[in-house]
């Protein structure tokens, strides 16, 4: 099982939970700000793998994270078989923003 740590307030991590959804026996959400738990499983993995070194250094939070049962730290959703926000595949800003089904 593939756990992914987001929150609802991301748009990135919205567009990967909606394609999760229904698939609970191959991926696990955790949403990061739902309480302290999450948030501090999600900052322990972050503070210590350096997948996330690039995006700390740029200011970037580093959401979704996928987490594989091998232990791998990815934060590039094709590596989980998923579609990024933002690529030719996904839908844009805007329909995002209108709450188009699968946006």
């Amino acid at each position: 099982m593939i756990r992914i740590y987001g929150m609802p307030t991301c748009p990135y991590c919205d567009y990967i939970h909606d394609q999760i959804q229904g698939r609970e026996d191959e991926f696990q959400y955790i949403n990061i700000g739902e309480n302290i738990r999450n948030l501090s499983a999600f900052m322990r993995l972050r503070d210590t793998d350096p997948v996330f070194d690039r995006l700390k250094a740029i200011g970037d939070v580093g959401v979704p994270a996928f987490v594989f049962e091998d232990g791998h730290v990815s934060v590039d959703p094709a590596d989980a078989g998923l579609i990024e926000y933002g690529t030719a595949d996904a839908c844009s800003i805007d329909d995002h923003k209108s709450g188009r089904k699968g946006c």
